[in-house]
Order: C-alpha cells, then sequence, then structure tokens
C-alpha cells in the first residue's frame, strides 16, 4: 500500500512540476512577446524614416507621402507672415508660400460668405503636419480656420533632401 501511495506521490510532484514549469516559461513568453510589441509600436516612428531613407538611398527613389503641403488660409498679409514667420521659427516647415489676395466663397453659420483671403502653402514632413496644425489653430484669428494637407507624392529628388535638411527628425 505504501509503494502504491508513493508512487502516486511522485506522480503527483512530477506533474506540479511540469505544470508550474510550463505555467513559468508561458508567462515569460507572454511577457517578452508584450514587450515586444509595446518597443516596436514606440520605436515605429523612428524605423519608418530609417527604412525611407533606406529605401530611397538603395532605389534612389522618393518615397509618396513622406512629405506634405498644407493649405492654410489667413485674413490678411501680416496674418500670414506672422503665421508662417512662427512655423518656420519653430522648424516646422522648410518652405513656406505666401499667394496674392483670393476670392472666397464659404458657408458659415448657415448662410454664403464672400471673403478676400490670402493662402499659405507650407512645405513639410508628414510627421511634422500635426504639430503645424495645432500651432495654426492656437493663434489663428478665425474660430474656425482651414488647414488642408496633401501628400506629395513625387517631385525633386534635390528638393526632397533639401527639405528633410530643412526640417530637423522627430
Amino acid at each position: 500500500m505504501t509503494f502504491v501511495a508513493t508512487n502516486r506521490m511522485e506522480w503527483l510532484f512530477q506533474r506540479c512540476h511540469k505544470e508550474a514549469v510550463f505555467h513559468s516559461v508561458f508567462r515569460s513568453v507572454l511577457f517578452m512577446s508584450c514587450l515586444l510589441l509595446v518597443l516596436s509600436v514606440s520605436m515605429y516612428p523612428g524605423l519608418w524614416y530609417l527604412g525611407v531613407q533606406l529605401h530611397s538611398a538603395v532605389t534612389g527613389s522618393y518615397v509618396h507621402g513622406h512629405h506634405s503641403v498644407l493649405l492654410i488660409n489667413n485674413p490678411n498679409e501680416q496674418t500670414a507672415k506672422d503665421i508662417g514667420r512662427a512655423i518656420m521659427k519653430r522648424r516646422l516647415a522648410a518652405s513656406i508660400n505666401i499667394l496674392a489676395r483670393t476670392s472666397t466663397m464659404y458657408y458659415w453659420k448657415g448662410e454664403i460668405q464672400d471673403a478676400s483671403e490670402i493662402l499659405m502653402l507650407v512645405k513639410t514632413k508628414t510627421s511634422r503636419i500635426q504639430q503645424v496644425i495645432d500651432y495654426v489653430r492656437s493663434v489663428h484669428p478665425y474660430a474656425n480656420p482651414e488647414v488642408l494637407s496633401f501628400p506629395v507624392g513625387d517631385g525633386s529628388l534635390a528638393y526632397m533632401k533639401w527639405m528633410d535638411e530643412a526640417i530637423p527628425d522627430d
């Protein structure tokens, strides 16, 4: 009888030990997987930028969408210059064009409005768009300023390279 009980105890001990080892290994693998996922997500912008640079260097081509052009309407030329200069000082854009008066029609509070505005073309990295939008919304005199962005599909590689040098990395 003692022999049977001893065998059962050994069998139970071995089974519990195997399950404990299994759970320990499982927890370690789960922890490492979560850690790898968090690191990948947090490093994504830097990894994406390196991938774009590597692709451009190897193929000699431009990667669609790495740069963008923003359209921003302003009530007058002085406002456009002030906002444009502040964007440039913050190194959020490589270049800004301020275009002559444009005639604008839009709905505002259910009415069709007519206005003269000054249009800015802001050339920047796509990764900087949200910073430009946040800044413009914080200083613009309009309650709801027009800020539209368009990805650059292609262009002069030399110009794109100059834009990358003019705007610091994230």
